[in-house]
């Protein structure tokens, strides 16, 4: 058995005294932080349901918003819309592009007389190598445009038919990414069962304003995933609206599209844009700002800031700290949203 000193037994008194000093004022510092800083508290998604009835697939949710309030929601999406959208993102693959690409350009050169010119279609690389000969300078200048035209169309039609789209980088760099506005005008239509469940939430005689807060309480607590590089991911990660809802997760891009064609549901004449930053993306509506509200400027036009990706519950008209950073110093690109 062991025995303390007098000595020793003061020791551990002021080590569990000095103990519980530190663990009070680490509380008390917590607690201030949760009051002066509720911006940062964190989005929770309590419950999340998906069940196929007779028509449809059926979403249930329940979460806790900003202040702390517990809300639930239902809606239904018909069978015929989540069969009609694609659910995922097809990577982007440039291989796979310029085969498809190469096909036309080879259909394309065999309908040509020899007789007018010579073609040779090769690909180098990621590049396609169209060679054009012949004894007539004009018919192989002619030549020349149409396999051009070909090589265009047939690219962008790839791009079409996998939901892509060109897009130059800030840094002026050509890019392939997910075609974010088509996806926003095809998703609106199909989400306005979603759009309409959080209308009738709402108290009557309730301004926007309100509307914009549940949603994005919602949009925000469902789960995160970091955005890959927008240029280098080749869309991997993207989740397209119907998709984000039956997987209950999706990156700042996929969130972002979500809410603008739930938005456009609920507002379909009201500009708003999509504002992308290096990694990460939110939106802007037009509606007139109040004082705190976070703003953007386009084409002459003010936008108040949202953002939706979560899990931190930033208010309507607020944006993160980063974000005001990119902002103010002009790293960012906007896209209009019809």
């Amino acid at each position: 058995m062991n025995l303390y000193t007098r000595s020793q037994t003061m020791d551990i008194w002021r080590f569990i005294k000095r103990g519980a000093w530190y663990l009070a004022l680490y509380l008390g510092f917590a607690i201030l932080l949760t009051i002066a800083c509720p911006q940062l508290a964190l989005s929770e998604q309590i419950e999340f349901r998906k069940t196929k009835t007779d028509t449809g697939t059926q979403f249930y949710y329940e979460w806790i918003d900003g202040a702390q309030q517990r809300h639930n929601l239902t809606f239904e999406i018909p069978f015929e819309t989540i069969e009609d959208l694609p659910l995922r993102q097809t990577n982007y693959k440039p291989k796979i592009a310029q085969r498809h690409v190469t096909v036309a350009l080879t259909k394309a050169a065999k309908r040509i007389n020899p007789k007018d010119a010579k073609v040779m279609i090769k690909p180098m690389g990621e590049a396609i190598n169209i060679k054009v000969t012949g004894s007539n300078s004009e018919k192989i200048e002619e030549v020349q445009a149409q396999l051009r035209d070909v090589q265009q169309n047939a690219f962008d039609t790839y791009l079409h038919e996998n939901y892509y789209t060109r897009f130059t980088t800030m840094f002026n760099q050509s890019a392939i990414k997910p075609d974010h506005l088509r996806y926003i005008a095809e998703s609106v239509k199909p989400l306005v069962p979603a759009s309409q469940a959080f209308y009738e939430k709402i108290r009557e005689n309730s301004t926007s304003r309100a509307y914009f807060g549940f949603l994005l309480s919602w949009v925000q607590s469902i789960p995160y995933d970091t955005l890959e590089d927008r240029v280098a991911s080749n869309g991997a990660g993207f989740a397209p609206p119907i998709g984000l809802l039956m997987q209950n997760f999706g990156d700042c891009d996929s969130k972002a599209v979500l809410a603008s064609s739930m938005v456009r549901a609920f507002l379909p004449t009201t500009k708003m844009i999509m504002v992308f930053l290096p990694e990460h993306a939110l939106l802007g509506i037009a509606l007139t700002p109040i004082s705190g509200d976070e703003t953007i400027e386009h084409d002459g036009q003010k936008y108040v800031l949202y953002d939706p990706t979560g899990p931190a519950l930033i208010p309507f008209g607020q944006v993160s700290e980063d974000t005001q950073r990119f902002i103010q110093t002009g790293r960012y690109q906007i896209e209009e949203v019809d």
